[in-house]
């Protein structure tokens, strides 16, 4: 195969260029817009419960400015969960707060509303005072147990700010993730359910909360004819140009959610008889996961070729596709990192042509974390050392998916 397999690579539906163009056509090339105006509208009517959801630069925008409506400043704790990308935890710190980081439970990999609750009582008498905020995650688009987690938030009187950013389109007891919280936030990177090459959204509960979003994200203005500022705000809102691009994507979205469902019954059926690799999958009938990446876990004693060379050189670049720029290391290893199957596993699948990434690292394990409190189950640690996403997105089809699994096949030593 010469293709390049990615994990998750936007897909265009046809309609993104007309919105663009009509953008252009206007001079509607600023941060708001009928564009701006027709994606939130979009989201709205797809995300329900009579929510009004703001759009903004990213998914990453949408947690900072969602914690800063929660009341988040310096001094304060906010409970996030350790199984996680780190745009879940960094806005909690430039608020000047502290992230207090809390484990998963094994069903949906996502955060342990038992420990939540042990969290709250221990930083209540520690500190003296409740967290601020609590930040579940749908990790790969899996619906957390979030009935347990809003049932400890209420009991304490806690806001929640769900992280559905890899969660678009995922239900949980016929309820779409991202509105049982007092917000929900969306990520439309290039490598999500849905894109608007760059961006994010906030789900907000009523009209009043969406205004004073929108007033932070756009400078926090006073209503006066020149430029008064009495608080600190942000250039957060989302470009026109950008939600056109959303726009053309929401005809598509259900779609493809369908192909991410797809994917992962395809890849049911081909892992089924593949010993010691087992497909991450919805606990019950009570979630219905948009499958965003498809994970799977090796089995500890599982040989793959290669195994004993893996982490015999320092990685080139970035792995994972993410873009920007990286330091280079100058050790192989770190105290918490990926078995050497799994390891061995990526790379003969990206010498394949496939691209596969380790699970998220557990914030509580970064170094830039490392003082921070942390409630613990032993839970991310082991799925970390043991999991690895798959191609799942819309570029990826049924002749890739048999040949991802036949190269995972090929990788195991007999």
């Amino acid at each position: 195969m010469n293709k390049r397999i990615y994990l998750c690579l936007a897909h265009m539906s046809g309609k993104e260029q007309d919105f663009i163009k009509e953008a252009f056509d206007t001079n509607w090339v600023v941060p708001l817009g009928p564009n701006v105006n027709g994606f939130e509208e979009d989201l709205k009517r797809f995300v329900g419960q009579d929510r009004e959801v703001v759009a903004l630069s990213a998914g990453t925008a949408a947690v900072h400015l969602a914690l800063l409506a929660c009341g988040v400043g310096p001094g304060d704790e906010v409970i996030v969960q350790s199984f996680t990308f780190c745009a879940s935890s960094h806005p909690v710190t430039y608020l000047g707060a502290t992230p207090v980081f809390v484990d998963s439970e094994k069903e949906t990999w996502n955060m342990d509303s038992q420990l939540l609750e042990e969290a709250i009582v221990d930083r209540i008498a520690k500190t003296g005072k409740k967290p601020k905020a609590i930040v579940p995650v749908y990790l790969y688009g899996m619906p957390a147990k979030i009935d347990e987690i809003m049932s400890v938030a209420g009991k304490y009187e806690i806001p929640v700010v769900e992280d559905a950013a890899e969660g678009f389109g995922s239900i949980y007891k016929n309820r779409m993730c991202g509105t049982f919280g007092t917000y929900g936030v969306l990520s439309f990177n290039g490598n999500k359910m849905i894109t608007t090459s760059g961006g994010g959204a906030l789900i907000c509960k009523d009209v009043e909360a969406k205004r004073e979003i929108m007033f932070y994200a756009t400078q926090a203005r006073e209503n006066y004819p020149y430029y008064q500022h009495e608080k600190i705000g942000y250039n957060y809102r989302m470009s026109n140009i950008c939600a056109g691009i959303g726009r053309g994507q929401m005809t598509v979205a259900e779609e493809h959610i369908a192909h991410h469902k797809h994917v992962c019954d395809l890849y049911r059926d081909l892992l089924k008889t593949v010993t010691g690799v087992t497909l991450h999958e919805n606990p019950s009938v009570d979630y219905d996961s948009n499958y965003w990446l498809n994970t799977v876990v090796l089995d500890e004693d599982l040989r793959v070729i290669g195994e004993e060379n893996a982490y015999a050189t320092t990685v080139q670049g970035v792995v994972g596709g993410a873009a920007g720029v990286t330091h280079a290391v100058a050790s192989l290893h770190t105290d918490c990192e990926p078995n050497t199957n799994v390891e061995a596993m990526r790379v003969f699948l990206d010498k394949a042509g496939i691209e596969s990434r380790p699970l998220w690292k557990p914030m509580h394990k970064q170094p830039i974390y490392a003082n921070n409190p942390a409630y613990l189950n032993g839970v991310s640690e082991a799925l970390f050392k043991v999991g690895l996403c798959l191609p799942s997105g819309p570029c990826v089809t049924d002749e890739d998916v048999h040949y991802i699994v036949e190269q995972i096949k090929a990788a195991i030593v007999k």
